[in-house]
């Protein structure tokens, strides 16, 4: 048997064996011909291929000479080599271009890039890679792209500040979170004999940078405009009520830092939206990534909360709604010392969040959520499931404009597949409410119970 050319070659002898009549295309799927008297045909069926972002070009030759198979194949084997080494238009032949790179603040090519993603390193039940191996994979795929981590320092914590709140204290604390930054966070302590399970209150983005941690925890010896602000912000988002402190009345420590660029983090020369992407490409200048740094630094804080006297260390969780939402699922991939999370209101598909108009297409606040190269390998949800086989609770608003349902949906399906097939599906917990982007007491109150459950807060 004779191979099949590369390029696909049919061709007819006269009668006399004096003429050829043959076709060839440089792109074909077939060679065809019709014996029918009505509609004889003979050609090599060409494969046009279709560029989205621009013109394309199909290159053919129709062959009559008088002569042999011997002179055919000869021009042929000519045209295609000449196919090969010269484009497939000539300059100067086509004046058509691309005339923009970007549009709906996408770059033009955006379709086509999303349609190569297949997150390789997703984990595949029943796949080649054991879970364990895959998680290890997949943990240190992850850490290598939140960049370098400020260097540590010892912790050398000091109480600035004390406050009785009855069944629990409040503590302004000062730490090192690492050598670069010595910073003020909120502690609260149950009273009673510990230790006791702690959680990590992470605050949300919200564009809203004169405060951080007091999001989550009711600020104290503070200024009557920053008590306002943090007042104005729980109405607002949080039915009204500090979530930090009402998991300090169930029993548990809890622990709120700002994340850099909020509150006592924030700009020397006050707030600026605008300034996120300076902060996020200078970040970069510097080797380092904002968003990476803003994991390192929780990261850190879960360390010191499992060295403080009054907590347990098998029992640390992490909360948080919205971009405090996404430091809680990344924390729980990322580290060990945290044992569960609760992730309110941040989560999605990379396919989705990159449809125009999404907010994650504008810039500015997506600097601090985006790890450099990460989405070539996983996709949030791929992230989220090196939790596994954690216990994981997962809230979404079905009125929540940031993330549409298709992609939580899809997110959601892909997590318990995960969780799933290590027998864990019960411990991952996934539910969209009837509400937009935010964390009422009605979703509080489901949260705090579905937490005791594992954390026992009750329990010495």
């Amino acid at each position: 048997q004779r191979a099949r050319p590369d390029v696909p070659l049919i061709a007819v002898i006269s009668r006399d064996g004096q003429w050829i009549a043959a076709t060839a295309a440089e792109h074909s799927t077939s060679i065809c011909n019709n014996a029918n008297a009505s509609h004889r045909c003979i050609h090599s069926q060409g494969n046009i291929p279709l560029i989205v972002e621009g013109p394309t070009t199909l290159r053919t030759r129709i062959y009559l000479f008088a002569g042999g198979l011997d002179q055919l194949k000869e021009r042929y084997e000519n045209d295609v080599q000449a196919w090969r080494s010269s484009p497939a238009v000539p300059i100067g032949a086509n004046q058509e271009y691309i005339r923009y790179g970007m549009a709906d603040k996408l770059p033009r090519f955006r379709e086509s890039r999303i349609n190569e993603m297949d997150f390789p390193l997703r984990y595949v039940p029943n796949g080649s890679l054991p879970f364990e191996k895959w998680r290890e994979r997949a943990r240190e795929k992850y850490l290598e792209s939140l960049l370098i981590p400020p260097p540590k320092a010892p912790f050398e914590p000091t109480v600035v500040a004390i406050e009785d709140r009855g069944s629990y204290e409040a503590r302004k604390i000062i730490f090192n979170l690492s050598s670069y930054s010595r910073v003020l966070a909120y502690l609260l302590i149950p009273k009673g004999e510990g230790p006791f399970p702690a959680i990590i209150a992470l605050h949300d983005h919200g564009a809203h940078f004169s405060i951080g941690k007091e999001k989550v925890i009711r600020p104290f010896a503070e200024s009557q405009e920053r008590m306002e602000d943090a007042k104005k912000w729980i109405d607002q988002c949080y039915g009204g009520r500090f979530f930090g402190d009402e998991l300090a009345k169930r029993g548990y420590v809890v622990f709120a830092m700002d994340a850099l660029f909020w509150g006592d983090r924030g700009r020397l020369e006050g707030v600026e939206y605008e300034a996120q992407q300076a902060m996020a490409a200078n970040m970069l200048q510097l080797g380092m990534s904002w968003a990476g740094t803003i994991v390192w630094d929780d990261i850190r804080s879960a360390e010191f909360v499992a060295g403080l006297p009054e907590v347990d260390p098998d029992r640390i969780g992490a909360m948080g709604l919205s971009m405090g939402s996404n430091r809680t699922w990344h924390l729980t991939a990322a580290t060990d010392l945290v044992t569960i999370g609760a992730a309110i209101c941040w989560m999605g598909t990379t396919p989705v969040l990159m449809e125009p108009g999404n907010n994650q297409t504008k810039g500015f606040s997506a600097f601090s959520m985006t790890h450099p190269g990460l989405r070539n390998t996983l996709d949030y949800p791929d992230v989220a499931s090196i939790a596994c086989p954690k216990p994981m609770l997962f809230y979404n608003g079905a009125q929540d404009r940031l993330f549409p349902l298709s992609g939580v949906r899809e997110a959601y399906s892909k997590m318990r597949s995960v969780w799933k097939a290590q027998n864990m599906d019960h411990k991952l917990e996934t539910k969209i409410w009837p509400v937009p982007h935010v964390f009422n007491v009605e979703m509080q109150n489901e949260a705090f119970r579905w937490l005791d459950q594992y954390l026992n807060p009750k329990e010495k």
